[in-house]
């Protein structure tokens, strides 16, 4: 159909301009102070802002294998809930999309289901176990990555080799940085006051930062274009702007949970239960830092969907992982631009455009014949974060209960209304 969004704030050249924006096979065919009407389906705008789509580098979509804890489908209804056009999505699943035939069964689930973009990563090592490098050369042209996201490649010879593989491809290798020998049996939570005073092993967060260390002398010595998941720590923010300061091709990402939660803040409860575990106050703080001073490029949810039985068993019990496609930007904005910590511009670039530069993805910007792939937010939309609301077969979240003041009204995908917040159509 042909969409005339009207009475909005278009977010242009890093401001918001009130105008009207016409979208018509799938782009962006005109944006002005007033457009005529006629052979549009027009969508009142007024008092929203409208943002290029969201991307999210980091999602676990869980099919095929795991349709019980998420699919295809409700992932990504999920994902356009939360204003995002796309995801990339990660290889953690059953089969591993180790070489092309396996990667075929997740392509086409997604053909099938997906609400929005989905853009897959393939895996480093054969079924994830660090022994034998993916058949990477088949699958480069299909997947925008490489990771073994979940686990940690524990030999330095074998990511070496997979660096040198994929530089000769042109695909990063996306690294989830842990080092097993230097994890505590049975961990929980991050290794700090909280663990000591509870008599819970802790997560060392040397296991992170050494592998980060590690990884990043070996894209000095392969020229690998390198992105690091979920950075908790901040010996991996001094890290990464060390590489960076070096002109290494380096980047990475955080949560949001890393960036508006401490340890001090945990409760007994699935929804705290997570991989890297939220960290000290010190290390919160570090990572702000790093997120104002472009150190940290990207913030990625790593939405991770586990069955309710799954996330039962409090810190002890429960499997790693909570949902985050829904509540990323109500709590980020709530939390960090309303106060002034994060501008909200620089918000949309870390949310927006960033990714899309680093994975080159389409999009990213709204002009006439963009992709018509964007969000429509609302500001002043005060409510109360229910887990029974989500979109997502995952419920375990931090966020439950938090009032926030910002929501998304919105989000158009290939030119299709994927969510609305009022009674118009979704795509199905």
């Amino acid at each position: 159909m042909d969409l005339l969004l009207t009475g909005g704030s278009v977010f242009r050249n890093n401001t918001f301009e009130p105008g009207d924006l016409a979208i018509r096979d799938g782009r962006i065919i005109s944006i002005s102070a007033s457009l005529p009407r006629d052979g549009f389906s027009v969508i009142e705008c007024t008092g929203l802002i409208l943002v290029p789509g969201f991307v999210d580098v980091h999602v676990h979509l869980r099919e095929p294998g795991f349709s019980y804890k998420e699919t295809v489908a409700s992932g990504t209804a999920a994902a356009a809930a939360g204003g995002y056009t796309a995801v990339c999505a990660m290889p953690n699943l059953k089969p591993v999309p180790d070489s092309p035939a396996h990667l075929e069964e997740e392509l086409a689930l997604i053909r099938a289901g997906a609400r929005v973009h989905v853009y897959p990563y393939g895996a480093i090592t054969v079924g994830q176990k660090g022994a034998e490098l993916a058949d990477l050369i088949a699958l480069a042209p299909s997947v925008v990555g490489f990771s073994d996201d979940g686990k940690g490649v524990q030999s330095r010879e074998k990511m070496r080799a997979a660096m040198k593989l994929a530089k000769a491809l042109d695909k990063p290798i996306v690294a989830h940085c842990e080092d097993e020998s230097l994890l505590q049996p049975g961990w929980c939570v991050h290794d700090g006051a909280y663990a000591r005073a509870r008599g819970l092993s802790g997560n060392n967060p040397e296991s992170e930062w050494r592998q980060v260390e590690r990884d990043l002398e070996l894209v000095e010595e392969t020229g690998c274009r390198y992105h690091v998941c979920h950075i908790s720590t901040r010996e991996s923010v001094a890290l990464i702007r060390a590489a960076k300061a070096k002109g290494l091709p380096v980047s990475c990402e955080t949560g949001p949970h890393y960036l508006v939660l401490c340890d001090e803040e945990l409760r007994d409860e699935g929804g705290f239960r997570m991989n890297p575990p939220i960290r000290s106050a010190a290390d919160r703080d570090a990572l702000i830092a790093g997120l104002l001073e472009g150190t940290i490029d990207c913030i990625a949810t790593d939405h991770a969907p586990h069955s309710a039985q799954e996330k039962a068993g409090g810190l002890r019990g429960s499997l790693n992982g909570i949902v985050g496609l829904e509540t990323a930007f109500p709590v980020l904005y709530t939390r960090m631009v309303e106060p002034g910590i994060v501008p909200l511009d620089l918000l949309i670039d870390r949310l927006c455009v960033r990714p899309r530069q680093l994975f080159s993805l389409p999009g990213g910007t709204l002009e006439p014949g963009a992709p018509a792939d964007l969000t429509a937010l609302d500001l002043h939309r005060p409510h109360i974060i229910d887990p029974a609301d989500f979109r997502s077969a995952g419920r375990a979240t931090p966020f439950a209960g938090w009032p926030v003041s910002a929501a998304v009204a919105l989000t158009i995908c290939g030119g299709q209304i994927a969510y609305s917040d009022s009674n118009k159509e979704e795509a199905p």
